[in-house]
């Protein structure tokens, strides 16, 4: 499957939609906090030196810090952004000179009416017609008050035509359960419409997470072979060998099943399990995930029972890459009792007729062996084998595993004669991944997200239904392990760092004669 001899069109070509979108201003609020700093400014910058941005556009970063020394940081940052994508000294100072910064009290209308008189100022210098992409890269709880700040300065208003549009970008978590997630939509939807609002998974620009759909739809040999009869079950891993490092106070309120399970897990479920829509356009194309999830079986609220389908963990000390870390307990900003789970790892089912039975098996924690996302999907071993006694450990699955990251690419196992005079079987794998096939590095996932946001391009951000779903499936989890908290009947396994989690992850499966597909890079050698 490596594919050694790409075609030269193809060679070191791996590029966005060559769209160039309109002439528009884009407004990073949070523009001094760390996302802004390692993925916001960086991707900007990568798209001007794609030259995927408009030829008449503009960036105004927004924080609350103010004075002569913030908009300096902000600056020196965009140059950093700039000098990292490429740009010669001419194109980094015409990227730097787009560049500009204002601060502010973010929950005082004052703040909002000079915004609104510096934006008019920025239109009118970068002829940007009245076009705004507004990213807020806050704190969730900032989220509804920016938008109705937005809003009561008429920030937020567009035109018929279409002409004179203004977008806001919202991070994730999308609420803390399905009731918050409902109040933030109906306080987004007294001030925008639905395709104003890109909510933003940037598990959803990853090059092989929407390759997952290409994959399957485009090719006729796999999509027969995509359902309850010929598939035994799924594997969905996404692990971290980091802790919560500086997000502790965030991570304390979130969790693994806030902050990792209930949006890029199930996204990447979602679009393993869709049907086909019938033409590739963006609500179509929602309409088929939001289907899955609403197929999903509810998970039960008895503690009991909720044991026997999740586990949930937390990560005591141990060693990474060779050196000693804390348990999370021991983290910086951590309480000392923490009940907040670091682990996670589900057994769920599709109750709809091509998933009758297949279990899906998703985990994802902090602190784990091996930085690893990856979807391994198992095929059912033959019904009867003629080469029984050539095998020792009985008949293989074929798997295929779609690796999203560190090391892009597909790979698939397949059962083949080992050389030699006996007749022995071996397990094969075929590989193909993404820079030996294209040439370079994929796109950043911000890249393309922000990219689309300018086109207003919806289909790789989550829909409001889409958050409802999901929200839904985990909400009583939620409220179960809150009660079982509180009366001491909530089990929290540990699992040293550096491991691959708890041991009663491996009951879950085992408890169906499965074990745990491990990610190692020994494994994709």
């Amino acid at each position: 499957m490596a594919n050694e001899h790409a075609p030269a069109h193809l060679a070191n070509d791996i590029r966005l939609d060559e769209q160039r979108p309109q002439p528009c201003g884009i407004v990073v609020f949070g523009a001094l906090g760390d996302l802004s700093h390692r993925k916001l400014l960086p991707s900007i910058a990568q798209l001007h030196a794609r030259g995927l941005l408009p030829e008449r556009y503009f960036v105004l970063g927004m924080g609350r810090e103010t004075g002569a020394g913030a908009a300096s940081k902000f600056q020196d940052r965009v140059g950093e952004a700039a000098r990292a994508a490429g740009l010669g000294a001419t194109e980094c100072k015409a990227f730097i000179e787009r560049c500009s910064y204002g601060g502010g009290e973010l929950t005082q209308p004052d703040f909002y009416r000079d915004l609104a008189l510096r934006l008019a100022d920025l239109d009118a210098r970068h002829e940007a017609g009245g076009r705004h992409l507004y990213y807020l890269a806050l704190p969730p709880a900032l989220h509804a008050t920016v938008v109705e700040g937005l809003g009561a300065v008429g920030l937020t208003a567009e035109n018929r035509d279409g002409e004179r549009w203004n977008r806001v970008v919202i991070e994730k978590p999308f609420g803390r359960d399905l009731a918050t997630a409902r109040e933030l939509d109906r306080r987004l939807k007294a001030v925008l419409r639905e395709h104003q609002i890109f909510r933003i998974d940037h598990y959803l620009g990853k090059e092989t997470v929407q390759n997952i759909v290409m994959f399957r739809f485009a090719n006729r040999l796999f999509e027969p072979l995509w359902n309850q009869e010929h598939v035994d079950h799924v594997q969905i891993t996404v692990a971290e060998t980091l802790g919560v490092e500086e997000r502790a106070a965030y991570y304390e309120r979130a969790g693994c099943l806030r902050d990792i399970f209930q949006n890029h897990m199930l996204q990447m479920l979602a679009l393993v399990a869709m049907e086909p829509p019938a033409v590739f356009e963006a609500n179509r194309y929602r309409d088929e995930k939001v289907k899955v999830l609403r197929s999903l079986r509810p998970l039960p609220a008895d503690p009991e029972a909720l044991d026997r389908l999740i586990v949930r963990a937390q990560y005591g000390p141990g060693r990474i890459e060779g050196k000693a870390v804390p348990g999370y307990r021991e983290e910086p900003g951590v309480a000392r009792e923490s009940w907040t789970e670091t682990y996670v790892a589900a057994k769920l089912m599709i109750d709809n007729w091509r998933w009758s039975g297949v279990p899906f098996y998703l985990r994802s924690g902090k602190r784990l062996a091996r930085k690893a996302s990856e979807i391994a999907v198992f095929f059912r071993p033959v019904p009867h084998s003629m080469f029984a006694p050539l095998l020792t450990d009985g008949a293989a699955m074929n798997t295929l595993v779609i690796t999203v990251q560190p090391e892009e690419g597909i790979s698939l196992t397949v059962e083949a004669k080992r050389p030699g005079t006996r007749a022995d079987l071996g397990s094969l794998r075929l590989h193909f991944d993404y820079r030996s096939a294209f040439g370079g590095e994929p796109p950043e996932a911000y890249e393309r997200l922000l990219h689309d946001c300018m086109l207003g391009d919806q289909m790789l951000f989550v829909r409001t239904d889409d958050v409802d779903a999901s929200w839904s499936l985990v909400t009583n989890v939620l409220e179960s392990w809150d009660r079982g908290a509180a009366c001491a009947r909530c089990i929290l396994d540990s699992y040293p760092a550096g491991s691959w989690g708890p041991r009663t992850a491996e009951k879950l499966l085992a408890a169906d004669a499965r074990e745990w597909r491990t990610p190692l890079s020994e494994n994709h050698a």
